[in-house]
């Protein structure tokens, strides 16, 4: 890599560089963001800070065949009883949102949100 120094005042100013140094440094700047992003995706999967969602529970959310929350109710192992337990909702409630009859209060979408460990706009169908 060559590069013109270009002074001001006896100090360097500016570096001009041929186009194609540019790019190598660009795609360098890139490499070295791409890796730090896996760093700490790495680091907050070993903390416990994210979790790996298997594909299948990613392909029945983009497939939309089901409500979100009955997706990640299964995922997580738990019955439409135990969920709404939990949550401080009956299992009917539960039932209403996932076959789309309901839509849930705020409150108790941010409950059961917390108890699938799940963003509430998670739950929601767009």
């Amino acid at each position: 890599m060559s590069a013109q120094i270009i002074e001001r005042e006896g100090k360097p100013e500016y570096a001009v560089l041929p186009y194609s140094d540019y790019l190598r440094l660009l795609e360098l700047a890139e490499d070295v963001r791409d890796t730090a992003d896996a760093t700490e995706a790495m680091r907050e999967l070993v903390s416990g800070e994210d979790e790996v969602i298997p594909a299948e529970v990613v392909a029945r959310l983009i497939a939309r065949e089901d409500h979100p929350l009955k997706i990640w109710r299964e995922y997580r192992g738990l019955t439409q009883e135990a969920l709404g337990n939990s949550a401080g909702a009956s299992k009917s409630y539960i039932s209403q949102i996932e076959a789309g009859n309901k839509i849930g209060s705020a409150k108790v979408l941010k409950a059961l949100a917390e108890e699938l460990q799940v963003d509430m706009e998670d739950l929601l169908l767009e």
